[in-house]
């Protein structure tokens, strides 16, 4: 194998060279990220500044994480395991290599094989950049649609404040609950069998999850909870701001993202056909939300049925509890989507990777189907 060039050998003007481009990309990423962060201290938006920081210091961890192969990539290289474990568990069958470095010579000739080779951990290191990218790529992409989604619910917060929207709550006004659009879209032949109830609420969330008549109801019901009848309070910046708190929740990662990563990494050899199911996780997951979403709707309009006997005054108000959420926990949920969104970015980034590294055609992917469900999850 022909030795790699070293620095004793590269001109010096080359290096500067390198070295300067490096130092002012990182000056002005680092420019960008100091003007974000001094516009949302301005702006008062300490979610999101909170946020920032925590994408940042996730940033500064793969980082690390990167520099510590490079120390160490020499010493990783000199561990020697047995053949038979090398052998075992890999992602590409058939797959041999004639070229070896001076740690890999060694351990050949002890009769064993390298840990990981020290071209291996250059390619991991290529795998903790991608991953870097992706994650923060996919925080801020999160962040963007939920922001779109919540322009839509601007135009049914200034609803409430119209003559037509008061004329049709006025608590003075007495209706049977099934009479209420609230009660005619939840109060259905199913939703009092658990059994239909599921169904229903999983297919709701692919068509009109979030629905006006939801949005009034829920919000009528977070003002009588409390500010009481008649308060002026701007639900619409309540939420914006509940959704920078939780999106700071959601963003970084946690040793259980960690764990799926590590996990993702070994049930990607050969034998486990990982591509058939791993995928898949991620998407079972947020499907499960979406239906606990829906059926926590309609629990809270079954649960009001039962409590009014039937009769109602000016729109249905339903009581929110952590009773309606698994475990009462409605944190719950929220770290869910938390792991969905890691491994979603963690499975892009691999894909990515693969694709560069190994060609599209490559044993991670073989066939057309294994890019397409990679793709798609």
């Amino acid at each position: 194998m022909a030795e790699d060039t070293t620095l004793e050998k590269t001109p010096t003007w080359a290096v500067a060279t390198v070295c300067l481009f490096l130092i002012l990309i990182s000056i002005f990423i680092e420019h960008l990220l100091h003007l974000l962060s001094q516009y949302f201290n301005k702006k008062k938006r300490k979610a999101l500044f909170q946020a920032l920081n925590k994408i940042k210091s996730e940033l500064m961890v793969l980082g690390f994480m990167s520099l510590l192969l490079v120390v160490s990539e020499k010493s990783i290289a000199k561990i020697c395991i047995p053949i038979s474990y090398a052998q075992s568990f890999l992602p590409c069958t058939g797959i041999s290599s004639t070229d070896f470095d001076e740690e890999e010579a060694k351990c050949e000739q002890q009769g064993k094989a390298s840990l990981l080779s020290r071209k291996g951990v250059r390619q991991l290191q290529y795998l903790i950049f991608v991953l870097a990218c992706f994650h923060s790529l996919s925080c801020v992409l999160t962040f963007s649609l939920g922001m779109a989604k919540m322009r839509k619910w601007e135009s049914w917060e200034a609803e409430t404040r119209t003559l037509q929207y008061q004329f049709s709550n006025d608590p003075r006004r007495f209706r049977l609950i099934h009479e209420t659009s609230f009660g005619k879209r939840h109060l259905r032949f199913w939703s009092e069998h658990r059994l239909l109830r599921f169904p229903a609420t999983f297919l709701r969330q692919f068509y009109n999850s979030v629905s006006k008549v939801d949005y009034f109801t829920l919000r009528h019901g977070f003002l009588m909870a409390h500010f009481g009848e008649g308060s002026n309070f701007d639900f619409q910046k309540f939420i914006k701001r509940a959704l920078e708190e939780d999106f700071g929740v959601v963003v970084g990662t946690s040793p259980w993202t960690w764990m799926f990563a590590i996990l993702f990494m070994f049930f990607n050899a050969h034998g486990f056909h990982n591509y058939l199911w791993l995928p898949f996780i991620p998407l079972l997951k947020l499907l499960i939300v979406g239906t606990k979403l829906q059926s926590i709707i309609t629990r809270m309009c079954i649960e009001r049925d039962e409590n009014s006997h039937l009769v109602i005054r000016g729109n249905v108000l339903v009581t929110p509890s952590d009773h309606f959420f698994w475990f009462f926990s409605p944190k719950l949920l929220l770290h869910l989507l938390h792991l969905i969104l890691f491994q979603n970015s963690f499975q892009l980034a691999f894909f990515t990777w693969t694709w560069y590294k190994f060609g599209m055609r490559s044993c991670f992917h073989r066939n057309t189907e294994d890019i397409v469900i990679r793709i798609r999850e």
